[in-house]
């Protein structure tokens, strides 16, 4: 089983505590968001092949990181240059490279990339800026990683109330970064990478393919893995989705972009609820409420070591 903790909140950043009591508890509770389901999910590092970290700032759980020495782990770090105007409550980019390589050096380079996403273009924040604190950061997590996954804004529904002054990057916006970006990759021995953003990019040396596939989750744990057709896949790209165990609407740092909060006030609403000793995130298991286990197995095939 693959436990993905990433896709609806950030769990590393808001919600550590909650996270190593659901560890040492053995099990964790996640209500589904379009039916109110609860599913739990057992916690347990014999059949649980990889925790899958998505964050802005890993630095409240990498205090802890000893305690998930029985797991194997995945983490991808989001490192963007935006100020306060656009990402309220994210640490500086600077301070997050701090806590990144921290996190590769205690992990290796295998199990750790570099998201740099959302990408959008304004007066502000120019397609020179882009360029520059791309080249900045990319120097300084050399070595630290072997790769770094970009995206460009989507214009959902949530997106544009939030944030109504953005605008969509153009094509030739985005051939520009493509070519600047992979120039300053190729430097910093870094490949670059895009996810559900076409084939644009490809001609630049981009790998198009997804940004969690199996191949990585297979180099950061050092297994192969013989997961059956269709599992774990939810889009049009190649990524591998665990499990996920967050709740939308609960992520704090109040990025102007965010597809997971409807707004700032149910966020905290929903922050109010939260117990970091119950089995859900948000709220508590009701005694009228139907708990479905869940029994996956582990994935990783035994019979066939990893090259």
């Amino acid at each position: 089983m693959i436990i993905n903790t990433g896709s609806r909140t950030d769990i590393p950043a808001f919600f550590s505590k909650w996270f190593l009591n659901r560890i040492d508890e053995g099990f964790v509770c996640t209500r589904n968001p379009y039916n109110d389901d609860i599913y739990k999910y057992p916690l347990d590092s014999k059949i649980i092949d990889c925790l899958c970290f998505c964050t802005k700032n890993p630095k409240p759980l990498l205090k802890n990181i000893s305690n998930l020495d029985d797991f194997s782990q995945f983490w991808f770090v989001t490192i963007t240059p935006y100020g306060k105007d656009i990402e309220r409550n994210v640490p500086d980019f600077k301070n997050v490279i701090k806590s990144f390589k921290v996190l590769s050096e205690t992990l290796g380079v295998n199990s750790i990339s570099w998201r740099y996403d959302p990408i959008f273009i304004s007066e502000k924040y120019s397609l020179e800026f882009h360029i520059d604190r791309f080249e900045e950061m990319a120097s300084e997590l050399s070595g630290y990683t072997n790769d770094c996954t970009i995206s460009f804004i989507d214009m959902y529904q949530k997106v544009l109330r939030n944030f109504p002054e953005v605008n969509e990057v153009t094509v030739d916006e985005r051939l520009k970064i493509g070519e600047k970006f992979s120039k300053i990759a190729n430097e910093c021995d870094l490949k670059m990478k895009t996810c559900v953003e076409g084939t644009l990019l490809d001609q630049f040396g981009f790998d198009s393919s997804g940004c969690m596939t199996q191949n990585v989750i297979e180099k950061a744990i050092g297994n192969n893995l013989k997961i059956p057709k269709g599992k774990y896949q939810i889009r049009e790209c190649n990524c591998i989705f665990g499990r996920d165990i967050g709740a939308y609407n609960t992520c704090i740092h109040g990025c102007r972009y965010c597809y997971a909060n409807a707004n700032m006030k149910l966020v905290k609403r929903n922050q109010e609820l939260h117990n970091p000793y119950s089995p859900l995130l948000i709220g508590e298991v009701k005694d009228d409420d139907v708990v479905k286990e869940v029994n996956e197995p582990s994935y990783i095939d035994r019979q066939q070591k990893l090259i």
